[in-house]
């Protein structure tokens, strides 16, 4: 054992206490108990996707910009007319593809696609935004789309890369 004299004046060797050292790895939360704990911790729903198979279809991107919408239309229509389908002026298809590539623009991503097919005299608009992070919903477009004839219309999201997708089936 030391005594006080074996120290200079005023000097105690453990003051101020030595502080440890920062760990070397970053700090992980504890692991699950059991394997059982593991598989439940974390739910992964399935990833959604919209499929066109067996039937004719076309598509195409347009940037996002408000001359997007009429050229949306016009293909539209341009590609049923193409298909055999009597296509008037009176007819909505340009119309509606119109009004959801318009809606998608709201979304705010830099690139929009249109997809059509056609099955049994029907006809399908798909549109999607490809934004993961969108705008509100807006509450009155499927009653709009509802308005202009047509027989079914849906808005559905998927937030991991497809965004928000706007559809709807049209007799032609």
């Amino acid at each position: 054992m030391t005594s006080p004299q074996d120290f200079e004046e005023g000097h105690r060797p453990d003051y101020p206490p030595r502080t440890p050292p920062p760990p070397k790895k970053p700090v992980e939360p504890p692991r699950p108990e059991n394997q059982a704990d593991a598989e439940t911790a974390l739910i992964v729903q399935p990833r959604l996707r919209a499929r066109i198979s067996n039937r004719r279809a076309a598509n195409w991107t347009y940037e996002a910009a408000k001359w997007s919408a009429p050229k949306a239309g016009g293909n539209t229509v341009d590609k049923l007319r193409s298909w055999g389908y009597r296509i008037g002026e009176e007819h909505t298809a340009g119309e509606l593809a119109a009004r959801l590539v318009t809606a998608a623009l709201e979304d705010g991503g830099s690139r929009i696609s249109l997809h059509l097919a056609d099955q049994d005299n029907k006809a399908l608009i798909l549109v999607l935004s490809h934004q993961p992070g969108h705008a509100p919903l807006d509450d009155t477009l499927l009653a709009e789309l509802a308005a202009l004839g047509v027989v079914s219309c849906g808005v559905d999201t998927d937030q991991e890369d497809g965004g928000r997708r706007r559809w709807v089936l049209i007799d032609v």
